[in-house]
C-alpha cells in the first residue's frame, strides 16, 4: 500500500528571549526566504546573537514517518513531548525550521473544536460558519445538514442561539460538523476529552467507519491508552521531540506506559531515613504479564518489594496503604511479624482480579520495628494505574466506584398468568 504522508527529517525549534536576527539586513533576508521564496529558515540557529542551549527550545528533532492510505496512526506521549507542534506542522499552520512533509490529497484538522462558532448565533447558523472555516463548500454543507444535525443530538435547539447552550450541546455540535469533513486525511488532537461517554463512543465509531469503509487516513492524538490501542492500526510514541517508538499499536502503548512508571518511582523514591533498613526496589504488576504491560480490571495484581535489612536481632513488619490519586484509602494491611536477619526480606501481596476499578493508585508504605511506630513511612513510594477493558469500542468510558467487583446479577421478569373465564 502507497504512503500517503510521508514526514522526512522534520525539525522544529522556537527561538526564546530575542527572537531577530540582531540586523536589520537579515531580519528582510529571512523574511524573503520564508514568506516568499518557501524555503526554510536560514537563520534557524546559528545566526541568533549570543545564543546558548537555554536560549532554543527544540519542540521536534529530526522526525521521520509515513502514513499508508486507510492507516489510523495513533499518536502518544507526555505533555510537552511535541505532538501539537507535530500536527500544526502537517496541518500547514506551522512551518517547519528544517524537514519536508508530502502529503496526497485534501487534509483537515480537529484541533480546536468550535472553530468559528459565534455563541450569539444559532446551532443553524453556525454549521453553516463552522463549515466554510473548515473548509466545507455551502452546497456540502446542505448536503449533509440533517445528518449533522442528528449526529450531534440537538435536534429541538437548532434554531436557539449557541450562548444558551450547555458546555456539553456545544461541543457535541461542533465536533458534529467537523467529523462530517471529506477529507483525505483527517488529523484529530484530544477533541474526545470533551462529551459524555455515548457521544465519544459515537465519534470513535465514525472514525473507525472512514478509515475502514472509506479509506481516509487518520492521525489521533489521546491520552486514553486503551482507545489507542482499540481504534489505531499503528502507533507514534514522541518524547521530548524525539520518536521514542514506531511501530505496532500495542507494543508502542506499553514501552509508553512502562516509561511513565519508571518516571513516577524516580520521583517519589525517598533517601533512607533509618540505616537498620532499606528500600531496594518495588514492582506492580498483572499476574502473568511483564512489567511494562497494561494492568486491566480484569488483572490479579501483584505488589513485589525488596528490603535491605543491616542488623538483627528485633521483630518487623510492613504495614501497605492503598490509596486513590486524591487520597482516599482503599485498604491499609499489615503484614506477618517476622524476626530481622542481615541480608534481603522480600514483601509480596496479592489484590484478586476483578476488585479495583480504572483509576490511577498510590502506594504508601510503613516499617516497625518491634512493635513500635513506624521507623519508616514513604508517602506516595509508587504509583500505578489500572485500565479499563473494552472489547473493541463497544463501551467508552469510566465506571463509577473505587472498587468493581465481579458479582453475579441477575434479573428476572415473570408474567403473571390471570385466569379468565371466556363468556
Amino acid at each position: 500500500m502507497s504512503a500517503i504522508l510521508k514526514v522526512e527529517n522534520v525539525s522544529k525549534v522556537y527561538q526564546l528571549g530575542q527572537t531577530n536576527t540582531g540586523t536589520l539586513k537579515k531580519d528582510l533576508h529571512r523574511w524573503w526566504a520564508v514568506n516568499v521564496q518557501k524555503k526554510e529558515d536560514p537563520f534557524a540557529i546559528e545566526s541568533y546573537p549570543n545564543n546558548t542551549q537555554s536560549d532554543t527550545l527544540w519542540a521536534l528533532k529530526d522526525i521521520s514517518f509515513e502514513v499508508n492510505q486507510g492507516d489510523i496512526l495513533g499518536i502518544v506521549g507526555s505533555n510537552g513531548s511535541g505532538k501539537s507542534t507535530l500536527l500544526k506542522i502537517l496541518s500547514r499552520i506551522v512551518r517547519p525550521t528544517s524537514g519536508t512533509v508530502r502529503g496526497k490529497g485534501k487534509v483537515n484538522s480537529l484541533l480546536e473544536i468550535g472553530t468559528g462558532f459565534n455563541w450569539d448565533l444559532t446551532g443553524r447558523e453556525n454549521i453553516f460558519i463552522s463549515g466554510y472555516f473548515l473548509g466545507m463548500k455551502k452546497q456540502e454543507i446542505q448536503q449533509c445538514f440533517d445528518e449533522i444535525v442528528a449526529f450531534s443530538g440537538v435536534e429541538r435547539f437548532i434554531d436557539t442561539p449557541v450562548k444558551h447552550y450547555s458546555s456539553g450541546m456545544y461541543m457535541r455540535l461542533a465536533f458534529s460538523v467537523a467529523a462530517h469533513l471529506e477529507p483525505d486525511i483527517l488529523i484529530v488532537d484530544e477533541v474526545l476529552a470533551v462529551g459524555d461517554a455515548e457521544f465519544q463512543t459515537k465519534c470513535l465509531k465514525k472514525m473507525e467507519e472512514a478509515s475502514h469503509l472509506q479509506g481516509r487516513t487518520i492521525l489521533f492524538v489521546s491520552h486514553d491508552a486503551q482507545v489507542v490501542s482499540n481504534l489505531c492500526h499503528k502507533a507514534l510514541w514522541l518524547d521530548k521531540g524525539e520518536i521514542r517508538e514506531n511501530g505496532e499499536t500495542q507494543r508502542v502503548v506499553d514501552c509508553y506506559l512502562a516509561s511513565l512508571k519508571e518516571k513516577e518511582v524516580a520521583q517519589v523514591r525517598p533517601e533512607n531515613a533509618e540505616s537498620t533498613i532499606q528500600v531496594k526496589s518495588m514492582a506492580v504488576t498483572a499476574l502473568g504479564k511483564s512489567q511494562d504491560q497494561v494492568i486491566l480490571v480484569h488483572d490479579p495484581i501483584e505488589i513485589q518489594i525488596e528490603l535491605s535489612c543491616f542488623t538483627e536481632g528485633f521483630n518487623i513488619e510492613v504495614g501497605l496503604a492503598l490509596n486513590t490519586q486524591d487520597g482516599t484509602c482503599v485498604f491499609d494491611l499489615g503484614s506477618p511479624t517476622i524476626k530481622a536477619e542481615v541480608g534481603e526480606i522480600y514483601y509480596t501481596m496479592q489484590i484478586p482480579e476483578d476488585l479495583l476499578n480504572a483509576h490511577k493508585y498510590t502506594i504508601s508504605l510503613m516499617i516497625h520495628k518491634s512493635n513500635a511506630p513506624a521507623i519508616l513511612e514513604f508517602k506516595n513510594l509508587t504509583t500505578f494505574e489500572i485500565q479499563d477493558f473494552r472489547e473493541r469500542l463497544s463501551y467508552f468510558g469510566s465506571r463509577q466506584g473505587i472498587i468493581r467487583p465481579r458479582v453475579q446479577v441477575e434479573l428476572l421478569a415473570k408474567m403473571k398468568r390471570t385466569n379468565k373465564n371466556p363468556l
